[in-house]
């Protein structure tokens, strides 16, 4: 159940990355749509795998 717990947190670490690629993308007069819109997923899925967990957990 350990590394169920670890992937949820590993997309917030997936989604800080794109943050600051899309800043720099930002900074260098680039289109970071596509980075912020990583971003959005990774947080979504962020949620989806905590509650996912928390249904697990309960079921037992």
């Amino acid at each position: 159940m350990g590394i169920f717990k670890f992937t949820a947190y590993l997309y917030l670490v997936v989604a800080a990355f794109f943050v600051y690629d899309g800043i720099m993308r930002i900074q260098a007069g680039e289109a970071p749509y596509m980075s912020f819109a990583i971003v959005a997923v990774c947080i979504f899925m962020f949620f989806f795998r905590k509650s996912q967990i928390k249904k697990f957990q309960n079921r037992r």
